[in-house]
């Protein structure tokens, strides 16, 4: 115990069961199931976003699972035990498919496009504050994503070379990333990689090139520093 606050101080590490990754993804209520497909069938795509908007930002239970359901409605599919937490932006969400036990971190972006396809699998979970260029992007089952982690899936041309580079064209490449892959806090993909199955990106990392199965990659390009096997 520190003798100069009183509180005591634990030393050792602690070793936890994961929560995430072993929930059994309990059904949702059929009502809500049925909310949702009036909800789609009665709206149109721009009523639906508005509605969303209204309670994007609340908290408490009531105003998650209403968030669920309107999110349902919004996108192409939505799987059940979707949790989807305040202030997360959605730009054509009806590209977006999205498996069961699926969780959105806070102020998330998604940016899809609207001829784009948007594929995230089950028990995907996105930390917050992260960002998607969602116009080509599958996730695969069971990918961690890291607080502020970034995928970018387009880039500009740049030619010609004596016109603004944000006004040539953009060329758009999937980018996929593994199943059971983990991407660490801050890290971003640029278009066009692949991440491996079971692989490992750390934070900060920037991945230019595709990583590996059962692969660590680290640092400014990312590197192999290692396997997991």
């Amino acid at each position: 115990m520190s003798l100069e606050s009183g509180i005591d101080t634990i030393v050792e590490e602690r070793l936890v069961q994961a929560v995430f990754g072993v929930t059994n993804v309990i059904d949702d209520a059929a009502w809500e199931w049925q909310y949702a497909s009036h909800l789609k069938e009665t709206y149109t795509p721009s009523e639906l976003i508005a509605s969303y908007s209204r309670y994007r930002g609340d908290e408490g239970s009531f105003e998650t699972k209403l968030r669920r359901i309107i999110f349902r409605a919004m996108c192409k599919q939505a799987g059940h035990a979707l949790r989807v937490e305040p202030e997360v932006i959605l730009k054509h969400p009806e590209t977006m498919v999205l498996g069961d036990g699926v969780f959105i971190g806070a102020h998330t972006m998604i940016q899809g496009r609207f001829d784009g396809t948007c594929h995230i699998g089950n028990h995907v979970w996105i930390g917050p504050h992260s960002y998607f260029d969602a116009r080509n992007l599958i996730l695969e089952d069971y990918v961690g994503w890291g607080p502020g982690a970034k995928v970018l899936g387009s880039a500009h041309t740049g030619v010609p070379i004596d016109v603004p580079i944000i006004a040539t064209s953009l060329k758009i490449e999937q980018v996929v990333v593994g199943y059971g892959a983990d991407i660490g806090t801050n890290a971003t993909l640029l278009p066009g990689v692949r991440v491996g199955a079971h692989s490992i990106v750390g934070a900060g990392a920037v991945v230019t090139e595709d990583v590996p199965d059962y692969s660590v990659v680290a640092g400014v390009p990312a590197r192999v520093i290692r396997y997991r096997k």
